[in-house]
């Protein structure tokens, strides 16, 4: 492949080809990603009453005696939990996979646990078994683990630098459609009855199903390709075929920095490159400002209550004279509130700027839960209209959270770490990420209880805080390189680096060049370019 030295890297178009390409590699990853966090999330709230019943009459006929009503709930509550520890041990896996296996084949080896999960939940009645289900629970919580914590950066190093958020926002877009898509396949004209609720459960096989027919088709991440398995020409072709014709010169040579950048620390520690571990990138001070943000955004995303505001909207809507056999059809409604506000935001990210959307989204989330509080309040007082009111606040709630926070949380660590510290980066987000929503999860019930209509005041200050600690550290990503952003984050934090090992030069961070890495030229020219550079 030939490239030439008078092109702009920076007004280089895209061809129709190139984003035909990159979108069909977006649908096809987020559809097997993505989108069974969402639709798995969702599925499970239909047939609640008949899983119950399920482990009631499985009950009886091992032991002829039946449960309490209290032991169901108990059973019911390590049903639905097994999803969230699932997903803690998936994100755990999800770094391991994506430096051993790859993005793409991880995204590809994740379906294992979902088709397992699919045979246990379609023969759990036979087998006379409700362990099946929490068995089956643990696993899709595994797949989604591990698509969302892969998925983003698979997106991050595929996309080119004026698309990176867009193309990574889309894997938000799609947990959106998957839980809107998992609230229609619930309804009771389709999969949500009694003799189907199995099936239900099972469908997450056929989305898995699409992405093992289409994704091998598609290209890895050129950066993975380069910086982790070091061949350059795989890089070269898959970053072809991503931008349809040749690969930009300004995108080849900044990753050949950013590979030379990591076998320049390798060296002076006296080992080879490789990915960080969890533990390392704890102790390296120089990456702690970058940790404590993307710390913070991954547990506030959880903490913030948007899960419980789906848990409260059946009630919501009931007190505003809803009849309960239309309930699920009004519900659908939040699960497209936030599909409708997170392609918003997709369109808005490259315009507007990662920071204001999350920073944004946040504060608009704070205002929403005081209204809600106070409309709450007011409507256990019998005042007329705040039915209607709280409703409002629960639509506008999720709207905001689909425009910030609930897409921008994940791009973060593809855009602030480098290709050694991402992998770990992403395990730490996603594990607190888990952490967050399984402690949501069962303290959610004992907060109403203890707190009653004001039990939403626990949200706000996660809300408030985050806001204000994201203001305060997180500076703007928007079309800027892996060095400016680092050097953003220690002159926003403060922090002096003048180590040798450092992961970007201050002095360079305007328009990063290649001074001791061979440029793309002559690397296709001559591929032993860079081990000379080396000896």
């Amino acid at each position: 492949m030939n490239s030439t030295h008078d092109t702009d890297p920076e007004e280089t178009s895209e061809t129709p080809g190139s984003a035909r390409i990159l979108a069909l590699t977006v649908c096809s990853a987020a559809i097997g990603g993505t989108f069974q966090y969402g639709y798995n999330i969702s599925i499970i709230n239909a047939p609640t009453s008949y899983i119950q019943g399920f482990i009631n009459d499985t009950y009886m006929e091992r032991w002829g005696t039946s449960l309490d009503i209290p032991q169901v709930t108990i059973l019911w509550t390590v049903i639905v939990s097994a999803f969230s520890l699932g997903g803690l041990v998936g994100a755990l896996l999800a770094g391991p996979m994506a430096v051993h296996f790859g993005r793409k084949n991880s995204l590809l080896l994740n379906n294992s646990f979902l088709f397992v999960g699919a045979v246990l939940v379609l023969t759990c009645r036979v087998a006379k078994s409700f362990e099946m289900i929490i068995l089956a629970r643990f696993l899709v919580g595994m797949n989604s683990g591990v698509s969302m914590n892969i998925q983003p950066m698979y997106f991050g190093e595929s996309a080119p630098k004026h698309l990176r958020g867009a193309v990574a926002f889309s894997s938000a877009v799609f947990t959106a459609f998957g839980i809107f898509l998992g609230q229609v396949v619930g309804l009771t004209e389709l999969l949500g009855t009694e003799p189907l609720w199995p099936y239900l459960l099972a469908s997450n096989a056929l989305p898995a199903s699409i992405q093992l027919l289409t994704l091998p088709w598609f290209p890895e991440s050129p950066r993975y390709l380069l910086i982790d398995r070091g061949d350059r020409e795989a890089c070269v072709r898959a970053l072809g075929r991503l931008r349809g014709g040749e690969a930009p010169v300004s995108e080849m040579e900044e990753m050949l920095q950013e590979q030379q950048q990591q076998q320049s620390i390798a060296l002076s520690s006296g080992g080879a490159a490789s990915a960080k571990t969890p533990w390392a990138l704890f102790k390296d001070r120089d990456l702690l400002p970058q940790l404590r943000t993307v710390m913070a955004a991954s547990s506030a995303m959880m903490l913030c209550g948007n899960d419980s505001f789906y848990f409260y909207a059946s009630y919501i809507f009931l007190e505003a004279g809803i009849p309960p056999e239309k309930v699920q059809y009004v519900t659908i409604g939040t699960g497209a509130s936030e599909l409708t506000a997170s392609i918003l935001s997709n369109f808005l990210i490259e315009r507007v700027g990662r920071r204001y959307l999350l920073v944004g989204g946040y504060s608009l989330m704070s205002c929403w839960t005081v209204v809600f509080t106070v409309a709450l309040n007011l409507q256990s007082r019998g005042v007329a209209g705040m039915p209607y009111l709280s409703m409002a606040c629960v639509f506008s709630y999720i709207l905001s959270f689909g425009l910030g926070p609930a897409g921008v949380t994940g791009i973060l660590p593809a855009e602030i770490f480098d290709q050694a510290a991402r992998p770990a980066a992403y395990m730490v987000a996603g594990s607190l990420m888990w952490i967050s929503l399984f402690l949501v999860g069962m303290l959610f019930p004992f907060i109403v209880n203890s707190l009653g209509d004001f039990c939403f005041l626990p949200f706000l200050a996660v809300c408030l805080v985050s806001a204000l600690f994201l203001g305060l550290t997180l500076p703007e990503t928007k079309d800027k390189t892996l060095a400016e952003i680092t050097a953003e984050f220690h002159r926003k934090n403060e922090t002096k680096n003048d180590r040798p090992g450092r992961q970007v030069d201050e002095s360079n961070t305007d328009q990063p060049q290649l001074h001791t890495a061979c440029s793309f030229t002559s690397l296709t020219q001559d591929p032993g370019c860079n081990q000379k550079n080396r000896d």
